[in-house]
């Protein structure tokens, strides 16, 4: 009767909050939302104990298949999804099992609040598409709203309403393994993919079951982490966490985005978790933010080894009062908020406040009319894999492969006529392409090199693996044993590339080499595989030479000797199929680096956007008093933007409008491009702008704008830029964000690079 009566009483709450009208004379602006109403009336009804339960998020951890866990951890945890004091779980999938979870709470819980269920649905979820730094290097927002959109409808029908992606840190550190989960080296092309992806995952409707919410992460400065060590310290100046960091959160919230994650970091000797600052005075306060934050794994239990917390009860109420909402497998706050809130030590007003938040989104999810929205097993068979999803994953992989050399013009390969090698032991994988984070995909399910060469079968093409990357089982959560002594098939690609006209050779990094906690001091090819390469080298200049990897890589050998270069990343699903179609011509590689390509690890941090220093070049022939390395350049392999094509562009007559720009006034900025090539291609052209002058220093360039242009063999077209004041806004000496008076350089280019300007002064 107790729960009978439960029910009753919130159906009654929310069918009052339904009803409710705002006050005589308020309009509807002005007066709460009707989804604000129906938290509030919920959040009357519930227990100090139930409010710490929905912001208490377990991993997955019973199999409603078997029998029920009768001890251990996995018994109170079931215990608690009973008495309703589990908001949201993660890593449980599949309509049917979904279901039954939900059933749990459903049928024994006091108030029967749904769970959110949350997965790590990162480039795909069954149906992988390449990864995030990968979709970054098309630079086409339209597929990259796609590709998260496809990702979403496969995962919707999976059980899942939340995913945390994207990952918006900015990271100037190849070292750093997430690099491959975000969106490079830049502030503005990372808010624009973060604004392109949080698109493609909500949708337009969040109620819709075909929509799953977003989480911008990790806030923040995840992605400066020392020495590029994952989890490591990380320390910034105001400067850089305005103008660097925050812009793509920022965008993130400015977009809709409803959920934030914080990170492991210490953030200038603060834990993120632990940041009032951050959590409040930032995200909640100055922009605004209504949605829930989340805490990275652990991360509320990982402020005791920082040295912040003394045990975990005390972490929990330093993670609730700074703003943390949901406390993600740290069991802080299921086993202390409710005393910590008695004690005083933490407000009931900030408990509140975190539970409205948590509330708020299963209101949205449409979750409190339908907990099983997202429970149809039918129509999980029928999206899982499907054709459409395959269309546009293959779409997204085309488009991210960037060319990075083709000498000779080595590419794109004669599909008959040629006897044609491939080696290398990744051609023939159909794991790895998938890359790291895809735990909701299944091994073997990417189309491999090998496959994709095979839809062209006038090729003469034969094969020897050369050498393996990895040795012995590869587990997402375990270390992997990298191939440095195995050379015995050295042997029989040496005789392979004898008898060929030209050599592919599929070399780089495993799949699980990039990632979460996989950071490497080194960044050439792992293992034996430069010694491959130089093996085959000695027998037949002929190479082209196709790159598998998470992260920007240092090849300066294959730079100087290899005549053809193509980054293809690890693509995901339909990896063999784009890799084959580029290579052979059928589609022009029209993808731009968003991260440089150092020369050597000893560059990095290395970033286009950097500040010129006192003493940028040398003053005098020989001089060595000036910023510099005496052993390698001070320049990338291959820098941010940089792209080539089947054909060729030139950029010509740049001009402004106007060589002054006051407050109210839009100025535009044009080039003409030319296809001077004999083939059909598409460009990213570049917008860089400089602030010569100003109260702080300022970077050398700043992307502010691209656009992709398409043009037939011959073809011209006027390409525009519209300037604004706001677009030259920056965070000032000041301490405010304010577009200062002087004189800017206007460049419009193929890359970073791009030399040629026009000045503009701002008055």
């Amino acid at each position: 009767m107790k729960i009978v009566k439960s029910v009753i009483c919130l159906s009654l709450a929310l069918g009052m909050a339904c009803s409710s009208t705002a006050p005589v004379g308020t309009t509807p602006t002005a007066a709460k939302s009707a989804i604000d109403i129906k938290v509030d009336s919920v959040l009357k009804l519930m227990t100090l104990q139930e409010k710490g339960g929905q912001l208490n998020q377990y991993n997955g951890f019973y199999d409603v298949t078997g029998p029920e866990p009768k001890s251990g951890q996995a018994a109170e945890k079931l215990e608690h999804l009973k008495k309703g004091l589990v908001g949201s779980v993660l890593n449980i999938t599949g309509a049917e099992q979904v279901r039954n979870i939900q059933k749990i709470v459903m049928d024994n819980s006091r108030l029967k609040i749904p769970l959110i269920f949350g997965f790590d649905v990162i480039h795909g979820f069954k149906t992988i598409s390449p990864i995030p730094l990968a979709e970054a290097a098309s630079w086409d927002l339209r597929t990259i709203e796609k590709s998260a959109r496809m990702a979403a409808e496969e995962a919707s029908a999976a059980g899942i309403n939340w995913t945390f992606a994207p990952m918006v840190d900015v990271s100037r550190d190849a070292r750093w393994g997430r690099v491959m989960e975000g969106s490079g080296e830049d502030p503005y092309l990372g808010s624009q993919i973060a604004v392109a992806r949080i698109k493609g995952f909500q949708g337009t409707d969040l109620a819709a079951n075909n929509t799953i919410l977003a989480c911008a992460k990790h806030f923040v400065g995840y992605g400066f982490a020392e020495a590029g060590r994952d989890y490591n310290s990380v320390d910034v100046s105001e400067a850089t966490l305005e103008n660097v960091l925050f812009p793509p959160f920022k965008a993130s919230v400015d977009a809709g985005v409803r959920t934030f994650m914080n990170a492991f970091n210490d953030l200038n000797g603060v834990p993120a978790t632990a940041s009032s600052y951050l959590q409040r005075d930032v995200l909640k306060n100055r922009w605004n933010f209504s949605g829930a934050v989340v805490s990275d794994w652990g991360s509320i239990m990982e402020m005791i080894p920082h040295g912040y917390a003394s045990n975990l009860s005390h972490a929990a109420e330093i993670a609730l009062n700074a703003g943390n909402d949901i406390d993600m497998e740290s069991y802080a706050y299921v086993n202390h908020l409710e005393d910590l809130v008695r004690s005083g030590k933490v407000s009931e007003e900030n408990l509140n406040d975190a539970v409205r938040r948590v509330l708020k989104l299963k209101f949205e999810l449409g979750l409190f009319d339908d907990p099983y929205k997202y429970c149809d097993a039918k129509r999980e068979k029928e999206v899982t894999f499907s054709e459409p999803l395959q269309i546009i994953a293959l779409d997204m992989a085309l488009k991210s492969v960037v060319l990075l050399k083709n000498e000779q013009n080595l590419l794109p390969l004669p599909k008959s006529g040629k006897r044609i090698a491939v080696i290398g032991a990744l051609a023939a994988d159909k794991t790895s392409p998938l890359g790291s984070w895809r735990i909701g995909a299944s091994d073997n399910t990417a189309v491999s090199l090998l496959e994709g060469l095979k839809n062209y079968p006038n090729a003469q093409i034969t094969y020897a693996k050369g050498a393996d990357v990895a040795l012995g089982e590869t587990k997402f959560v375990s270390e992997l044993t990298i191939n440095t002594t195995d050379k015995s098939g050295f042997a029989a690609a040496i005789e392979t590339a004898k008898n060929a006209d030209i050599v592919v050779m599929m070399l780089g990094e495993h799949g699980l080499q990039s990632g979460e906690g996989r950071s490497r001091s080194e960044l050439g090819l792992p293992g034996v595989q430069q010694e491959l390469l130089e093996a085959v080298f000695a027998v037949n200049k002929s190479i082209v030479l196709v790159l598998q990897n998470g992260r920007p890589l240092t090849i300066p050998w294959a730079a100087e000797n290899i005549p053809a270069i193509v980054e293809a990343w690890h693509l995901g699903t339909q990896s063999g199929n784009a890799i084959a179609q580029i290579l052979f011509g059928d589609f022009n590689p029209q993808g731009k680096l968003p991260m440089s390509f150092p020369r050597s690890v000893g560059q990095l941090p290395l970033y286009y956007n950097a500040k010129s220093t006192g003493r940028p070049a040398a003053n005098e022939p020989n001089s060595v008093f000036w910023s510099h390395y005496g052993d390698v350049p001070n320049t990338p392999q291959f820098p941010f933007g940089y792209g080539l094509s089947y054909t060729t562009f030139s950029y010509n007559n740049l001009r402004l409008s106007s060589a002054k720009l006051t407050d109210s006034q839009k100025i535009t900025a044009s080039i003409d491009l030319t296809n001077t090539g004999k083939v059909s291609g598409t460009e990213v052209v570049q917008l860089y702008i400089q602030d010569e002058v100003a109260t702080g220093t300022r970077p050398v360039k700043e992307l502010k704008g691209f656009e992709l242009v398409t043009l037939a063999a011959g073809e011209t077209k006027s390409v525009t830029f519209t300037i604004d004041k706001k677009m030259l806004e920056f965070f000032s000496a000041n301490r405010k964000w304010e577009t200062e008076d002087g004189t800017f350089k206007i460049y419009i280019g193929t890359n970073a690079q791009t030399n040629s300007f026009k000045v503009l002064t701002v008055e």
